[in-house]
This record gives C-alpha cells, sequence and structure tokens, in this order.
C-alpha cells in the first residue's frame, strides 16, 4: 500500500470513466510526425479530473491572467519513438514580466511519485510569484499520473477496505489478509493498466521533460523539482546533461539507497520529526493538551495505536479509524509544520474516542476526496514506484528486518518495513536498484536540504550532490521542520533560490539557512 516511504503530499462516473479512458488510451496519430514540431494549444483549464483529485478550475492569479492548460504528445514507448502516443497534461501560468527579461519556462515536480503537477501548481503558485517575473510557470502530470494516461487499479469501495487493513500484521492470519490484499490490488493495476505499466519509470518521464523542453522552445531545460521531483531532475541530468539549465532540487530523496534503505532512512526521519512535534508542543508556555513531557506525547501515541489495533474508534462514517488510518494520518501531519496543531486536535480528539480529524489527514495522504472519490495518486505511486525499484522483498526477509526498523522507529518502523512488499507481485521487472544521477558536463543545480525533513532526511542532499559530480551540485542546508524547504517562506532560502533562478547567481556551497 501507498505510504510515506513511497509518496516522495479512483473509481470515476460511467461518463468520467469514458473520459478517462479516452485520455489514458494511445493515440496514433502522429506516428509518422516529428513530436518536437508539435504546437500547443493552450486553453483555460478545466475543473480537474477526479484521477487528479477532481475539484473546481483553478482560480484567477492575483493579477487576473488566467491559468491555461494544453496536451502534449509522447512516445509511449521511448523505445519505439514513432509509435503509439499518449496525451500529456501540461498547465502554465505565464510570465508576468516584460518579454525582453522572460528567460524561458520553469518546469515544476511537486513530488509522489503520483502527485498531480497540473492540480498542485495553482495550490502553491503564489508561491513562486517572484519566480514568475521572469519564467512561464510550467507543470504537469507525469506519464501515469492523473490525465497524462492516467494508471488506474482499484475502484473507490476496495481502496476503502484497502486502506482500511491491518498493515503491520502481527500474526499468521493478519499476514495472509495483507498479502492477499497486496496482490489483489497488484492484479487490478494488471488488469486495468496493463498496457502502461512498462513505460511509467522515471527514465521515461525524464524523457518526456526534455521532449517539452523543445515543444516549448526552451534550449535548456529549467527545472525546479521537489521530493521525488529531484530524482526525477537528477535521472534528467544524467540523461541529458547538456539540456540542464538552471535547476534546483528541494527535500531531496538520497539517489544511493535502494527501497529498503529509503524506507529505513524515512522510518528515522518520520521518528525525527515526531520526536520534534512532541518537544515543541510540551515546550511551549501553555499547556501541550496531549501529553505532559515529550516522551509523554510519544508514550501516549504509542498506547492510542495499540488500542486501535484491537479495537477501531469511529472516524469519518462509516469508516473507523484504524490503527494504519492513524498511523497514516500522523505521518501526514509531520510533513509540514503548518499541520502540527491539526496532529495536536486530532491525537486529543482521537484520545476522547473521536478519529475524525486523524482520518481526514490519512485521507488526504492517499488521494480520497470528501465525496468518497479517489484520485489516482496511489496507482501511480505504486506503480512508478515498482517500475522504477528492481528489488522485490519476501515476507521472510521482512521479518528479519523488523527489529532494525523498530530500533530506528517504534511507531513507524513496523509501518515502513512492512510497505517493501508492495512490489513483490508486480507484474513488470524494476528498472535498477537506485537510480543513476551521475551528471558531468551539466550546469550548476542547487541542492537544498532540510535538517528536519522526515520524507527525504537531510542525508540524501549531500548524497545527491555526491552523486551528481564535481561541480555539478551544490548544497544548501536549511535548519528547519517539515518536507522541503522553498515554501517553509525562510527568507534565506528563497533569496538563495530566487538569485540562482532569476540572476544565475550560485549561492557559495554550503551556505546554510535557519
Amino acid at each position: 500500500m501507498p505510504n510515506p516511504s513511497r509518496l516522495r503530499a479512483a473509481a470515476l462516473t460511467a461518463t468520467a470513466l469514458l473520459l478517462f479512458s479516452v485520455l489514458a488510451g494511445c493515440d496514433d496519430d502522429s506516428k509518422d510526425g516529428d513530436l518536437t514540431a508539435q504546437k500547443l494549444s493552450w486553453e483555460d483549464c478545466p475543473a480537474p479530473s477526479q484521477a487528479e483529485g477532481g475539484g473546481d478550475a483553478p482560480s484567477p492569479l492575483p493579477d487576473g491572467d488566467e491559468w491555461q492548460c494544453a496536451t502534449m504528445k509522447a512516445p509511449l514507448d521511448w523505445n519505439d519513438p514513432k509509435g503509439d502516443t499518449i496525451k500529456i497534461a501540461l498547465i502554465r501560468a505565464k510570465a508576468s514580466g516584460a518579454e525582453n527579461k522572460r528567460i524561458g519556462s520553469l518546469v515544476f515536480n511537486f513530488g509522489g511519485p503520483g502527485g498531480s503537477g497540473v492540480t498542485a501548481l495553482p495550490a502553491f503558485g503564489e508561491d513562486y510569484t517572484a519566480l514568475r517575473t521572469r519564467y512561464d510557470l510550467v507543470s504537469f502530470d507525469p506519464r501515469g499520473v492523473g490525465r497524462s494516461a492516467g494508471v488506474k487499479c482499484e475502484n473507490d469501495q476496495q481502496l476503502d477496505q484497502y486502506f482500511q487493513q491491518d498493515a503491520t500484521p502481527d500474526d499468521a492470519a493478519e499476514r495472509t489478509e495483507f498479502l492477499d490484499n497486496t496482490k489483489q490490488f497488484n492484479a487490478a493495476c494488471e488488469k486495468n493498466s496493463k498496457k502502461m505499466l512498462p513505460h511509467v519509470r522515471t527514465t521515461d518521464a525524464a524523457r518526456d521533460m526534455d521532449l517539452m523542453r523543445q515543444v516549448l522552445g526552451d534550449d535548456k531545460l529549467h527545472y525546479f523539482g521537489i521530493s521525488y521531483g529531484t530524482e526525477l531532475g537528477g535521472v534528467y541530468a544524467h540523461l541529458f546533461p547538456k539540456n540542464v539549465g538552471r535547476a534546483v532540487f528541494d527535500a531531496v530523496v538520497d539517489p544511493t539507497q535502494t527501497a529498503e534503505q529509503g524506507s529505513l532512512g524515512q522510518a528515522k526521519g518520520f521518528q525525527l520529526a515526531l520526536d520534534n512535534f512532541a518537544e515543541d508542543c510540551t515546550s511551549k508556555v501553555e499547556d501541550c493538551p496531549i501529553g505532559d513531557t515529550a516522551q509523554d506525547v510519544k508514550d501516549r501515541i504509542a498506547a492510542l495505536l495499540k488500542s486501535l489495533d484491537k479495537k477501531p474508534i469511529p472516524g469519518i462514517l462509516p469508516r473507523e479509524l484504524t490503527q494504519t488510518a492513524a498511523t497514516n494520518g500522523i505521518a501526514q501531519a509531520l510533513y509540514s509544520k503548518d499541520f502540527w496543531e491539526y496532529l495536536t486536535e486530532g491525537l486529543e480528539e482521537a484520545y476522547a474516542g473521536d478519529g475524525k480529524v486523524l482520518m481526514l489527514l490519512s485521507d488526504s495522504m492517499n488521494g480520497r476526496s470528501a465525496n468518497g472519490e479517489y484520485s489516482n495518486l496511489a496507482a501511480a505511486n505504486v506503480s512508478i514506484n515498482c517500475a522504477d525499484d528492481k528489488p522485490r522483498y519476501t515476507v521472510d526477509y521482512v521479518e528479519g528486518k523488523l527489529p532494525e526498523f523498530r530500533a530506528a522507529s517504534a511507531l513507524f518502523g513496523d509501518f515502513l518495513a512492512w510497505g517493501m512488499v508492495n512490489c513483490t507481485d508486480w507484474p513488470v521487472a524494476g528498472a535498477a536498484d537506485h537510480p543513476d544521477v551521475r551528471a558531468p558536463g551539466a550546469a550548476p543545480i542547487l541542492v537544498v536540504g532540510n535538517t528536519g525533513d522526515p520524507a527525504t532526511p537531510y542525508a540524501g542532499a549531500r548524497r545527491m550532490v555526491d552523486a551528481l559530480g564535481k561541480g555539478v551540485g551544490v548544497e544548501l542546508t536549511y535548519k528547519g521542520q517539515g518536507h522541503g524547504a522553498y515554501d517553509s517562506k525562510n527568507k534565506c532560502v528563497q533569496s538563495a533560490v530566487n538569485g540562482y533562478l532569476l540572476d544565475g547567481k550560485v549561492p557559495a556551497a554550503g551556505t546554510v539557512c535557519s
């Protein structure tokens, strides 16, 4: 099941499903054409599809300009570039400054994998107002995601059951049920998206981005990658080092780790974030409502989860808050310090027998809307990770690793260890143990690591710098909390990033912001 370690932030009605199948299907109109010469038809953006998360069409920008959307054709199989094509959904906000000051397009990937850039960019758009003065801000649904040939696995009702299951099995019966549910999910992915599954690797998405660069009319790819977007950016830099323009990696994935090492690292990262949350709550002048000391806060959370394992409490009816949903909700709240108040509220209510807030947080992690419909975040997340990651872990192997994971985090260890079996029965072989991001000759890439990041631990930034190669990666450290640095609003971080992207000023390696 998708879990925090693999999230590096659905069934549809008959009408929507028909639309989805058209968008996800292959298009052979351009078999003999040059895809780099295609012209994009930019129009006002529609409301997001349910696969993208649903909701309303993006509101106008602060200056009144409208967001614009288009679709780009890309090869289904990059080994057969003149074969069938798929459609990649794009969104942009045109540069607000003078045309003679415009640098080009700045392409964003906000992570996941599986997150819709078409919905994320408008949601965070105001944070990038300064960058828009010289760039068209552009994002996209990567292949397999949302409108871009989105993969589909289980329907809404099945997903509700899937996310309610016990993801930390304690005995043979629970293990059998957990593994059966995982096999059922993976079989549904193969049944509903068989043609796409071999073609959603990060290398495929990187090649889509280079096509996008050319179609947008840019000589270089100027890029802002966040979380999994840093892995995608690193793979792009490896494949196309001479095409790298000004690039920033924020919330950096460690490119040297296997899936197991990444999961273990995140167990430590989420535990650190939980430690910081507990310390913050109990160090304030007013009383912390969920514990008297930091250790007391963590002990009470552990007791809650143990209790929920035996007896769930009412959540968002008719669903109950299970141990799995509560763990998922706690992890979601640790992604940002801005969410800590909701975590406090959710825990306080859960201790009183009300699981609604923690379940809302869990639903957010899983891509579930209030109407009970899911985006295709979970399907895309598993499909991309399993296509990328070569290792396949057995139950015996995971059980042997549980002590190490529990030592890393008593709260998250089991949860993240068992998540390693997601790909065990996947129908497509994984590509590699870890991504290749060596990029000799690429332009400088600003690599921003956050010391308190739970999802992409800080050590990954240094390893990304080393892996990119001498003269490419430039490390900047933010001493903060939450996932990522730029959106923390820290003026030092934003000044360094803006200075590079807007004016080409590379900050000194080793710069520290706090």
